[in-house]
């Protein structure tokens, strides 16, 4: 007995006769043939949760463009952004219209209406199972009986108004509202890929997390914003350190201890013990300025503290794993303590910071006693907090360094490159991997960090979580350092400098090479898309990680269109250098859209004034044709499936196979 034929047996217990099957056929090929889903790319969200969840809410600006569609010049614009309100905050909306006397039986009669045909519409490219199964429980049958109004449905005019007012007459209106705009949102996405960095600098990355611990079809490719702190969530403390140090530059510790419910309070005594007269003037807070305010000071303290900590144990760590290839950010024992200067590449300059009261300029990445009891503390209490391993679980279940759907590539940062254009070989735990490989390598150490049974795979992996943070042959870092302690520290920015991946300059160069009709940014992303198995007619990479400054008329199509980074700049510390905040890039059934969006400003503002993010059209690309089912991943299974029960029709037919149909 072949594999083939006992996969068709096992595939005949759910199809048990040729009428079973061939109705299964009939389906699928009619499934072939709907329209695909809508699918949005965001990337580099940094914890601005109140601008993402607006941007999810509206689609980007889809479900506007679907009222439109399906009101027409019947409405006002006031009512038509009024509607669109409801949709994306029914529950806070609906109250505000209540206690202004403003939800009388008209109003609620003319809202149900409205929604009924948008989500008509909206609901009009997926299968009825599909929409059933979306359907919230408690008014699905209602919900699908409404939808199948229309011009042919007159003789039922009086039986649809007649569901409209008893939803109304038995005080159900407002609950009926919020569950079909919470439907109307649902399918107004088909699937949401976020191409990295959920986490830091913003204010709510624990409340996306929470988001996402629901949302119906994500993906996510890790960012190096997300790993470390994936890192922590195993209590590993350089990843810790890192995420202390981030969120006191950003004055985002409440994340930590209210989001997370990790107590900083022994860090703070510490520092206020170590650094008591300490300015600390080097360990700023991000666009704040220093005051006499005790928690402005406090928060320098604790962030020397950490910085500190963070720099001696990276320092071990780089020692333990030398085919990280990372010595040079060894820096303490380059620093000359009683001088205050810093000799590196055989130049001396002189530090912003002389007071190391907790450094043995003997050993210098030796903790103290205070240190290491501090550290311990930190392990513990990052790989016992509940929620962040609970999101940090979630992050591997639904991410990946990379993910290819719809003959798309998405990866947050780079793939490795050399000058002229090949794959960069990169040591992986004494193994030399390159493109591909080397993006499986390092996927398969994260997942052995969480999954593993075996104590060194595990302890690899999570020192992997924190090399992908910040090593020059990081794909998701994609730089030649991390120059936090020189930036920290010495004036002269020339040793600031951070060298990008080739691949970055490689994308961007559309001159032609010599004696070839071919330019720089198209072989290398040609490369990138034969490594991969894409068909480079029509793939595409897109990439976040790089802001792009948008408003000095940088283009995030590079490489003559092969290539869309949709780093925007989500995070309100990217507004001035990008002049947007975020981009989204939207692939439905006709073409494929990048919108850029204007800042947000508040979910209040966006409730009581009907506010909705400006959104200026980046890019449109437009289909040849429109395209179905039939040219995606889905559809690519949805035929093997087909195939797979012809040929078990085909079976019970020359009788290899019996029938087990029930008379």
């Amino acid at each position: 007995m072949n594999d083939d034929y006992r996969y068709l047996m096992q595939l005949g217990q759910s199809f048990p006769d040729i009428l079973s099957a061939a109705e299964e056929v009939i389906n699928l090929e009619a499934i072939l043939n709907l329209p695909k889903g809508t699918e949005h790319y965001l990337s580099d969200i940094h914890g601005e949760h109140e601008a993402f969840f607006h941007v999810v809410k509206n689609a980007s600006g889809t479900i506007r463009r679907k009222i439109d569609d399906a009101l027409s010049d019947t409405v006002s614009i006031k009512d038509k952004r009024e509607l669109a309100t409801i949709i994306y905050y029914p529950k806070e909306k609906l109250a505000r219209l209540k206690s202004a006397g403003l939800l009388d039986e008209d109003m609620l009669r003319v809202t149900l209406n409205r929604l009924i045909k948008v989500c008509k519409l909206i609901c009009s490219k997926y299968t009825r199972s599909k929409v059933r199964k979306s359907l919230p429980k408690s008014y699905a049958y209602i919900i699908e009986e409404l939808m199948t109004e229309g011009p042919e449905m007159k003789n039922k005019s009086e039986y649809f108004d007649a569901i409209i007012t008893s939803i109304i007459e038995l005080g159900s209106a407002e609950d009926f509202i919020i569950q079909i705009s919470d439907l109307i949102r649902r399918m107004a996405i088909d699937r949401l890929h976020i191409i990295g960095d959920i986490f830091d600098r913003g204010p709510g990355p624990h409340f996306i997390m929470d988001f996402l611990c629901d949302y119906h079809s994500f993906d996510v490719q890790w960012g190096n914003h997300d790993v470390v702190w994936m890192g922590a969530a195993l209590g590993h403390i350089q990843c810790i350190t890192n995420i202390i140090r981030n969120s006191l530059r950003y004055d985002g510790l409440d994340i930590l201890e209210d989001g997370y419910g990790i107590n900083m309070e022994p860090l703070e005594k510490f520092a206020e013990n170590v650094y008591a007269d300490d300015p600390c003037i080097c360990y700023k807070v991000k666009d704040k300025d220093i005051t006499q305010d005790r928690h402005m000071q406090l928060t320098l303290k604790m962030h020397k503290a950490i910085s500190i900590i963070q720099w001696k144990t990276e320092g071990e760590l780089i020692s333990r794993r030398p085919e990280y290839n990372m010595d040079d950010r060894r820096l303490l024992h380059l620093i000359d303590y009683e001088k205050g200067t810093i000799k590196l590449d055989g130049k001396e300059y002189e530090l912003k910071d002389k007071l190391y009261p907790t450094i043995n300029p003997n050993d210098p990445y030796k903790l103290t006693a205070e240190e290491e009891e501090l550290v311990k503390y930190l392990s513990l209490s990052f790989s016992q907090c509940e929620k962040l391993n609970k999101h940090a679980e979630l992050l591997v279940q639904k991410g990946s360094l990379y993910l290819i759907y719809n003959n798309m590539i998405m990866f947050h940062g780079c793939i490795p490159m050399t000058e002229d254009g090949k794959f960069r070989d990169v040591n992986v735990y004494g193994r030399k991997c390159s493109g591909r490989e080397l993006m499986d390598e390092l996927d398969s150490y994260v997942r052995k960090a969480f999954l593993s049974d075996n104590e060194e795979e595990r302890e690899k992996g999570a020192d992997i979580l924190w090399y992908l943070w910040n090593a020059p042959d990081s794909p998701i870092f994609g730089k030649s350092r991390m120059a936090t302690l020189e930036r920290y520290l010495i004036a002269e920015k020339e040793t600031w400098t951070e060298v990008k991946d080739p691949y970055y300059s490689l994308i961007k160069n559309d001159s032609v090479l010599d004696g070839e009709n071919i330019s720089v940014s198209e072989k290398a992303v040609n490369a990138v898309f034969e490594e991969f198995g894409l068909d480079g007619e029509t793939a595409k990479i897109i990439n976040g990680h790089v802001p792009v400054k948008h408003k000095n008329g940088e283009s995030p199509i590079k490489a003559k269109g092969k290539v869309v980074v949709i780093d925007g700049g989500f995070a309100q510390t990217y507004h001035k250098d990008t002049g947007i905040a975020g981009y989204t890039y939207i692939y439905n059934s006709h073409g494929m859209i990048l919108v850029a969006h204007k800042p947000f400003t508040t979910t209040e503002e966006a409730i009581e004034n009907c506010y909705d993010i400006a959104s200026e059209l980046v890019a449109d690309e437009n289909a040849k044709r429109r395209i179905y089912i039939a040219d995606t991943d889905t559809g690519a299974k949805l035929k093997s499936r087909i195939e797979d029960l012809k040929k078990l029709i085909e079976c019970y037919k020359n009788g290899t196979i019996k029938e087990t149909r029930k008379d």
